[in-house]
């Protein structure tokens, strides 16, 4: 079965739909599964340089930071129930561009392997950013931990730099709106089955369930 995944590295229910499906495969036993990230930017106008995330959420939904301070609060205490210590009152948003070409060269590398580099190095990511507000917009943030996954940082430079994956990222974005998804995270199942946003535990399981009888059947 293959499952893709439409997410942003900054959307902090991303992360907790990731535990989720995590959690639904080893409730399932299903383990014939290969997991792809696709890039969807929420905000592809976003600028490099950092604001503070709390300050974005309030122009963004129309409200003071004390609003924003209450929002973020209540996403936080949903990753707490997933295992996860999100200190998004700390971060920073910026433009995730460089971070999916990155992800998406880091998953190419997999195909001839059993390694899962390109999932390693989305939850480094995600960690980073949510659990330890690090900045991951530039290139210098982001190939620490494309080191830290055991993949070559020059390589990397390189792939960047011919601007492949650009383009790759426009054309996740372009696929996920034939879809009908207009945010994320957003979850498809063999192409026949699909999730829109972080559901809970049940949804999963059920989706997943349906999924791998219908690859069986057929």
């Amino acid at each position: 079965m293959q499952i893709e995944v439409w997410s942003d590295v900054v959307c902090p229910w991303c992360f907790i739909g990731k535990r989720r499906l995590e959690r639904a495969l080893v409730d399932t036993g299903l383990t014939d599964v290969e997991v792809v990230h696709r890039a969807f930017q929420l905000d592809p106008h976003a600028t490099t340089e950092g604001r503070r995330t709390v300050e974005v959420i309030a122009s963004k939904y129309g409200t003071d930071v004390a609003g924003a301070e209450q929002m973020m609060g209540q996403v936080t205490a949903v990753a707490r129930g997933e295992g996860l210590s999100y200190q998004l009152l700390d971060t920073t948003s910026g433009n995730t561009e460089l971070a999916h070409e990155v992800l998406l060269w880091a998953q190419d590398q997999d195909h001839d392997n059993n390694h899962h580099r390109g999932q390693e190095l989305l939850e480094r990511l995600y960690s980073a950013y949510f659990e330890r507000a690090e900045p991951i917009f530039t290139l210098d943030e982001i190939l620490p931990h494309v080191e830290a996954v055991g993949l070559d940082v020059d390589e990397a430079r390189a792939a960047i730099d011919s601007g492949v994956y650009r383009a790759r990222v426009a054309e996740d974005g372009d696929l996920a709106r034939q879809f009908g998804a207009n945010g994320v995270p957003f979850f498809v199942f063999d192409r026949r089955y699909g999730i829109s946003g972080a559901q809970p535990l049940e949804a999963f399981v059920q989706t997943l369930l349906e999924a791998s009888s219908t690859g069986t059947d057929g």
